[in-house]
């Protein structure tokens, strides 16, 4: 593991101890005893936004590596930045942590198998077919590491530590949310001679790609009714996708394609500022219904 991946992992378990320190036993009780909720959270995921992003393949004439970019990143599951942008966007974070534990477990056979059907059923990507050996031990400790410890972390320390949770509560919220900004900044300046005009189209697919997951995600919680701050966890989990498997897996898989790595790398920083404008929309829409 590189230096920048280590960094990025330890201010992401910061980022989900930090939301943990607000949350409470009951809240994952409440979720259990609602699984409605959670399947709502994982029908976007694994069925709308890869049967959508390989319809689109079929009926777009894109090249072959734009395409089998799409159906990838597509195929992976949400990562767990989604926990945090759903808390700072006042969504039930106890539902956004429970899909996105079930969608990592789901992911190691339904990620290489949605890739390959799709990958293989396209004419322009049957070529790029390959069998992707995702490596179990490798998502498993990724949960583990970045969402399971830290989150009973926080937990533990709400509970047995009250005082001092209430005090660090706030600053480290407001340290995690700087640090989420300083890596979309970081992002933006890594790819940027990346871009330029000729990236346009690159840009406008990453775009509605997201933003189709995003709506995949609200028809689903709005066909099955669910609250309000749950269909925000739906929305968010269904269009904020793992793009850091998907580019693991094309570094291991297809030898770091220059075009998969970018639309991955565009997804990856994109995704980040969609979710925050979702999450700032709602937050100012709770302050006027507060008013």
């Amino acid at each position: 593991m590189g230096i920048q991946q280590l960094v990025l992992g330890l201010v992401l378990a910061t980022m989900v101890f930090s939301v943990a320190l607000e949350l409470r036993v009951d809240d994952f009780r409440r979720v259990a005893q609602a699984p409605k909720a959670v399947i709502c959270g994982l029908i976007p995921q694994f069925v709308w936004l890869p049967v959508g992003t390989w319809l689109a393949t079929m009926a777009l004439d894109l090249p072959s590596n734009i395409e089998a970019a799409m159906i990838l990143v597509a195929a992976c599951p949400g990562g767990s930045l989604s926990n945090v942008v759903t808390h700072f966007g006042r969504g039930n974070t106890a539902l956004s942590v429970s899909i996105s534990a079930v969608a990592s477990v789901i992911a190691l056979f339904a990620t290489p198998f949605n890739f390959s059907w799709m990958v293989a059923t396209n004419p322009n990507t049957a070529a790029w077919l390959q069998t992707l050996a995702i490596d179990p031990a490798g998502i498993w400790w990724s949960l583990l590491l970045l969402l399971a410890v830290p989150m009973a972390l926080g937990l533990a320390a709400s509970h047995r530590l009250p005082t001092l949770t209430e005090r660090i509560r706030k600053p480290l919220g407001n340290f995690a949310v700087g640090a989420l900004v300083l890596f979309i900044v970081a992002g933006l300046i890594k790819e940027r001679q990346l871009l330029t005009l000729g990236l346009l189209p690159l840009l406008l697919i990453v775009f509605l790609h997201n933003a189709s997951g995003l709506a995949f995600g609200w028809m689903t919680a709005w066909v099955m009714r669910v609250s309000e701050r749950d269909r925000r966890a739906v929305v968010i989990e269904g269009g904020m996708q793992n793009s850091g498997l998907a580019l693991g897996i094309i570094a291991l898989q297809f030898n770091s394609d220059l075009g998969m790595v970018t639309l991955a790398s565009l997804w990856g920083i994109w995704h980040i500022i969609s979710g925050m404008t979702l999450a700032l929309i709602w937050r100012r829409k709770d302050a006027r219904l507060a008013d």
